[in-house]
């Protein structure tokens, strides 16, 4: 469950109250994916940076990449570039188109749709991708 908070901030000291506040709830949300039929803790929320990805090891052995956007919405899908093979995709960069985020691959640039996995640049190909709460 995602808890979204809106203050109107009147005064430079009220803004970095409030922002420090929010800081404060995100540095104690975890950030789980849904895997094998339960949920896995990856991370704090506080350790993703907007418009970044990091690398989590699932408790079977497989690795995904999760991100969270400037918006700050979370999305998790398999690391691995299919063109390559390489487990690379945390590092790459996001971006949107139609209205859709993407990853792209820091490799060969191929974009990958973080809420379905289908690669925008080649519909045969596709990333598994993974529910994603934060609590």
């Amino acid at each position: 469950m995602t808890t979204e908070t809106t203050t109107t901030a009147t005064t430079p000291a009220t803004a970095a109250a409030v922002a420090a506040s929010g800081e404060e709830r995100a540095a104690g949300l975890r950030v789980e994916v849904r895997a094998d039929g339960g949920w896995a803790a990856v991370c704090r929320l506080s350790d993703l940076v907007p418009g970044r990805g990091v690398a989590a090891l699932l408790p079977d052995g497989r690795q995904i990449a999760v991100f969270r956007d400037r918006a700050g919405r979370t999305y998790a899908v398999g690391n691995r570039d299919p063109f390559t093979g390489a487990y690379v995709l945390s590092r790459g960069l996001l971006g949107s188109a139609g209205g859709r985020a993407f990853v792209a691959s820091p490799l060969l640039k191929q974009r990958f749709d973080l809420a379905t996995g289908r690669c925008l640049d080649d519909d045969a190909v596709s990333v598994p991708v993974y529910a994603v709460r934060t609590r």
